[in-house]
Parts: structure tokens; C-alpha cells; sequence
């Protein structure tokens, strides 16, 4: 019985891993039914043909973050190793269609007068790619620590949460008739939600190990100041230079 307790609690400890990757599928899938996937189904989607391929890299990686739990789960580590490729290729590509999709975003709303406040407002998702490219780089650094690499793994899904939150928040809270990019201030409050959802595995580990993990602390503290700072660097001058720069990019 000695040897059979740990046992147990390695066996619990991953299928929570795969709880956590369920949970942020049903945030991704279901936080874009009302502006994607239900107009998708109906024919009524209108958007640049780029943005399939935005959601198309996101959408896949988070099936494969929970694959690649379920794989762990069921003791098919060395699959999971071989998926890895696979992630690193994913996010080189949900990289490159971040810029491509704020592009975009300036681009429409430059036909309605609007550009100032896209630009404004691509500071959520261009200010969230090297904070969500950063943890995942270090998760994969970290490959053979399984402990911290599946933490940064958590903590690498959590920005991607923002957008999804965001699309509910938006829904519910905006006025009707409202048109083109909303103010960056309404970025924040869906930025606090995603990060809530880090106590879920920070007093998982409490009550498993007695503490939190420091690369939670640190995470949630990197995650907190990218949210807070995203009203004041989205409306300051040198972000307004930077992203004539990145719309630049399209010609």
C-alpha cells in the first residue's frame, strides 16, 4: 500500500491535466459560437478568408494541447513526444496569422473610418503573442522537467483564453448598433477572467503538494502586468508608430 498511494496520485494528477484541457476547449469552441462557428454554419460569415486560417491554427492547437494530455493520461508518452513537432509547427503558424489577423482588423476598419482605434485595439492580440510564444518556448525547453513543463503548458493556454472570454463579454455588455473595434478598456475585465482561471491549477497543486509552484506566481504575475498594461501602451504614440508599422508589413 506504501508504493501504491503516490502511484494513485501521479494517475489523478494527469487526468486533471486533461480536465484542464477539456475546459479550455469549451471556453475556445464556445466563446466564438456567436461570431464564428454559428455564422460559419449559416452562411452568414463575411470576414476575410485569413481569418479561417487564424482560427484553423488556434482551433487545432487546442486540440492538440488535449490530445497531447490525453496522451500523457493514458501512458502513450512517447506519442506525445513525437506530437510535440507537431506544437512547435502549430505555434509558428498561429504566430505569423496574429499579425496577419491585425492586419486585417486595421484594414476593415479603415474602410469605415475607423483604423485609430484598430490600431489601438491589436495591442490585445500582438501584445499577448510574445507572452503566450515565451511560455510555450519555455515549456519546450523544459521538455524533459515534466512537472514544469506541463505548468507552462497551463500558463501558456491562458492568454489564448482571452480572446474566446472576450467574444461572451462583448456580447453581453455591448450596446447595440455598436460598430468597428471597441476601446481597449474592454479588453481588461475578460483579461482578468482568463487569468482567474489559473486558480484552478494553482490550488490544485496547494492541496496536492502543500504550495503553489513558483512558475504559477510568476506566470500569473507576467499574465496580471499584460493586462494592465494594455490601455495605457494601446493608446500611447510609440504603439500607434509600431502598429503603422506592422499594417505596413501588408504593403
Amino acid at each position: 500500500m506504501a508504493t501504491l498511494a503516490p502511484r494513485i496520485g501521479v494517475r489523478s494528477d494527469q487526468w486533471f491535466y486533461v480536465g484542464m484541457a477539456v475546459l479550455f476547449a469549451v471556453i475556445a469552441f464556445g466563446g466564438f459560437i456567436p461570431t464564428y462557428w454559428a455564422k460559419l454554419a449559416t452562411g452568414s460569415f463575411t470576414g476575410n478568408p485569413v481569418m479561417h486560417v487564424h482560427g484553423l491554427f488556434f482551433f487545432s492547437w487546442t486540440m492538440l494541447y488535449f490530445t497531447q494530455t490525453l496522451l500523457v493520461a493514458t501512458r502513450r508518452v512517447p506519442l506525445h513526444r513525437s506530437l510535440g513537432l507537431l506544437g512547435i509547427a502549430l505555434v509558428s503558424g498561429m504566430a505569423f496569422t496574429v499579425v496577419l489577423a491585425s492586419i486585417n482588423e486595421i484594414k476593415v476598419a479603415d474602410a469605415i473610418g475607423m483604423g485609430d482605434a484598430a490600431r489601438r485595439f491589436v495591442v490585445v492580440p500582438l501584445l499577448a503573442l510574445p507572452l503566450f510564444t515565451g511560455f510555450f518556448a519555455l515549456a519546450i525547453a523544459n521538455v524533459r522537467r515534466p512537472e514544469m513543463h506541463k505548468r507552462l503548458m497551463i500558463l501558456t493556454m491562458i492568454p489564448l483564453m482571452h480572446a474566446a472570454i472576450a467574444r461572451v463579454f462583448m456580447l453581453l455588455f455591448a450596446p447595440p448598433g455598436a460598430v468597428g473595434p471597441p476601446p481597449v478598456m474592454v479588453a481588461v475585465p475578460p483579461g482578468f477572467a482568463a487569468l482567474a482561471l489559473l486558480a484552478i491549477p494553482m490550488v490544485h497543486d496547494w492541496r496536492r503538494l502543500g504550495h503553489v509552484p513558483r512558475v504559477y506566481v510568476i506566470g500569473a504575475a507576467l499574465i496580471l502586468a499584460y493586462t494592465l498594461l494594455l490601455v495605457p501602451v494601446g493608446n500611447s504614440a510609440p504603439w500607434m508608430s509600431f502598429a503603422h508599422s506592422v499594417e505596413s508589413l501588408a504593403g
